[in-house]
């Protein structure tokens, strides 16, 4: 089996693609320094994989430590970076916080990557390079416009690091493109468990729908879209998953035509805030309590995507509907709920 290092592996996006790279017979590593995820999550994966996944509990940051994660890991095949600061709203208060953190542990994570000669590395990016466009659906070849935010600008320069580093070190890169990841595992076993209140849409419907949040606020109501509400393209976390490791298969199998490819992952459907709210009514029978406010700083208007690319080169489909994707993320939710055993705490976190 070709080992895989999957960095943030305790994270949603992480814990996720460690089961799909598992369940597609890859042996897996994570590294997570667990200050904005629960090492817990781990347990899940191996409930649900029956494989257990050791964690290295390191801050990319430090390069020392970093290193001797490859010191002790000599046969890692490929190389999935998860491990960054995502919050929108946060780095436009902290914005220094955002830049170093993302940014140092890229860099470091490369400086192991090409002292090690890992052949395949796979990036998590996001359409917040996009900025705000001029023409909707974006595909790969869009014209990036300023980021509204410091972490869209973290993931503009990381993509640029990245672009660069494969044209000098020999290193096969994909970048993915993410638009907004939403819903759970099928089982409930593990989901998204936001640390303090919840940044993303999706998780902020269900804890205002069991409770948690008294009332959800929509940011803004008087931008130029069907409804007036920002309009998102929402892709299930487990289609979003299994476009990592088909990344990784497309990089082993020696397809891709240049050093560095580009992917968009999303539905390629556009749906507003609203749009989304009345989803999410319609499969749990539960009237949202929910209020408009203004705007948030450094919410793009509007941005979905063209996913032509990845599905005629990568193979990749989505497979869940918007309907699944709220589905999965209120079974997930109740069971947060239910479980005051295993799960507890204002924004669902593991215990």
């Amino acid at each position: 089996m070709n080992k895989i290092l999957v960095t943030g592996g305790c994270g949603y996006i992480g814990s996720h693609t460690i089961v799909d790279l598992i369940e597609n017979g890859y042996e897996v590593i994570s590294v997570d320094n667990n200050s904005r995820s629960n090492p817990n999550v781990l347990k899940g994966i191996e409930q649900i994989t029956g494989q257990k996944v050791k964690n290295y509990k390191v801050d990319l940051c430090n390069f020392d430590d970093t290193f001797a994660i490859f010191q002790e890991n000599t046969d890692i095949s490929g190389v999935i970076h998860f491990a960054a600061y995502k919050s929108v709203a946060e780095s436009v208060v902290n914005p220094l916080m955002y830049f170093e953190n993302n940014l140092v542990s890229l860099i470091n994570l490369l400086k192991c990557v090409q002292e090690f000669q890992i052949p395949h590395f796979v990036f998590s990016s996001s359409c917040t390079v996009y900025g705000n466009p001029d023409e909707i659906p974006v595909t790969e070849t869009t014209a990036p416009k300023p980021a509204e935010s410091p972490y869209g600008y973290s993931k503009q320069m990381s993509e640029q690091i990245v672009n660069e580093f494969t044209k000098s070190s020999g290193i096969a890169c994909v970048l993915l493109r993410y638009f907004n990841p939403a819903g759970a595992h099928p089982s409930a076993i593990i989901g998204e468990m936001p640390v303090g209140k919840p940044q993303n849409l999706v998780p902020a419907i269900t804890q205002t729908a069991i409770g948690r949040i008294p009332k959800m606020l929509v940011h803004g109501n008087d931008y130029p879209t069907r409804d007036g509400s920002c309009i998102r393209d929402y892709i299930h976390i487990c289609d979003l998953a299994n476009a990592h490791t088909l990344s990784i298969q497309y990089l082993e199998q020696g397809k891709n035509s240049k050093p560095c490819e580009v992917f968009n992952l999303g539905s390629g459907n556009g749906v507003s805030v609203l749009e989304a709210i009345q989803a999410f009514e319609k499969i749990s029978g539960i009237k949202l309590n929910y209020e408009t406010g203004p705007r948030r700083s450094g919410d793009v208007v509007a941005v979905y995507a063209n996913n032509d690319k990845a599905k005629a080169v990568l193979g990749w489909k989505p497979l869940f509907s918007l309907e699944e994707m709220m589905a999965t993320a209120w079974k997930w939710e109740q069971r947060l709920k239910a479980d005051e055993t295993v799960f507890s705490g204002q924004s669902g976190e593991l215990n």
